[in-house]
């Protein structure tokens, strides 16, 4: 569970309020995500009155949006693009992790004050875990991690690789210059493991045993691959691609490294996952994650 989370018997944040509970998405664009399915049955697996709404925000109306948080019975909301690093300069607190990563997917409403959090790396780690890709503290055994992207989905992994697998993380990036800078913000000359920027060529891809994208490719494209004409033989036997995308369900990344025998899963999991620690910051109830991805139409 991520530090700064409530346990299960905490109390529900805004149950005193009249009406439903209420909770929001907001992104650009907002009407393909799944999280409302999701919320909703948790708020029916848990016996709560709860409503929970997809909305667009542009990125200008975003401060207004935020604001709007700040009425009783809102209990808080997922941000998704371009949102995660936008919301930082608009909220009250933040959590460790939502302050060590630099993004917010998840606010909660806590009397009034809109404190930000990360959901996204501690839901990455326990969907990479479920999917066998290693656990904590073994970086000579595991080797490094390869992010592929720089925004603020990239960001949650690499904490996630760096901080929570203890690994040393590659990232690769179009614009190398975003790869860097991301690199730079978790530059620690004193810890054990590093991330730092690469092209292809200069990764030890034999040692790889874990590639996550971070990145939009195929999200709007299926034929899109953000590793076209990449040989997944050349990675270490054992290793797993996950795809933070999750729509389509399965990508031309994940097609390809399935092609070559390598194991590629989508980001459904970590959607589950990230979903199933939001709803217990906003409500203090710890739904199983079954339910969630039950209304994803799937479970793992």
């Amino acid at each position: 569970m991520n530090p700064g989370l409530p346990s299960p018997d905490a109390p529900a944040p805004g149950r005193s309020a009249p009406g439903p509970l209420r909770a929001f998405l907001y992104a650009d664009p907002a009407a393909h995500s799944l999280s409302p399915a999701m919320h909703r049955a948790a708020f029916a697996w848990a016996g709560l009155n709860g409503e929970y709404e997809a909305v667009r925000v542009s990125p200008a109306d975003l401060p207004g949006a935020l604001a709007r948080l700040r009425r009783g019975g809102v209990v808080g909301a997922n941000l998704s693009l371009p949102h995660k690093e936008a919301a930082l300069a608009h909220l009250d607190g933040l959590s460790e992790a939502a302050r060590a990563v630099g993004a917010v997917n998840t606010i909660i409403h806590q009397e009034g004050r809109l404190v930000g959090e990360n959901t996204d790396a501690p839901g990455l780690l326990q969907a990479l875990l479920d999917w066998g890709a290693g656990s904590t503290g073994h970086r000579e055994a595991d080797g490094p991690v390869v992010v592929l992207g720089a925004g603020g989905a990239a960001r949650a992994a690499v904490y996630t690789g760096l901080i929570l697998l203890e690994r040393d993380v590659f990232i690769v990036n179009r614009t190398r210059e975003r790869a860097e800078e991301l690199a730079a913000f978790w530059q620690n000359e004193d810890a054990d493991c590093q991330a730092q920027a690469a092209d292809l060529a200069e990764i030890p891809w034999s040692k790889v045993r874990l590639v996550v994208n971070a990145s939009s490719a195929g999200l709007s494209n299926p034929d899109e691959t953000p590793l076209p004409g990449f040989d997944f033989s050349a990675l270490a036997a054992g290793a797993l691609v996950y795809d933070m995308v999750y729509q389509p369900r399965e990508t031309r990344l994940m097609r390809e490294a399935r092609a070559a025998g390598v194991r590629a899963e989508n980001g459904l999991s970590m959607l589950a996952q990230q979903a199933r620690l939001a709803f217990l910051a906003w409500t203090g109830v710890d739904v199983p994650v079954s339910v969630f991805l039950g209304a994803l139409g799937g479970e793992k």
